[in-house]
């Protein structure tokens, strides 16, 4: 179970587990489909985000280009989002 409050270093983890990486490995400034992200992959992490309280869609999270910008947006939606790291 994930936890409920998403972090920017739970993000990175999230992420480097499904890229297969180390989370400092993790390039916020890349897109994820150039990372290897596929649909499968998306809908793993948005379904984890969402349990952890973010209020986000699949098609929100394809119209931006960076993972960067997918942080932007789940903090902006996070569920008493005062606790998000910036």
């Amino acid at each position: 179970m994930p936890d409920p409050s998403l972090t920017l270093d739970s993000f990175r983890a999230e992420l480097a587990e499904c890229l297969f990486l180390s989370a400092d490995e993790v390039d916020l400034a890349e897109s994820p489909l150039d990372a290897g992200l596929d649909s499968l992959r998306i809908v793993t992490l948005l379904e984890r985000w969402q349990a952890a309280g973010v209020d986000v869609t699949f098609v929100e999270l394809a119209e931006r280009t960076t993972f960067a910008q997918w942080w932007e947006l789940l903090t902006t939606r996070q569920r008493g989002a005062g606790h998000a790291d910036a």
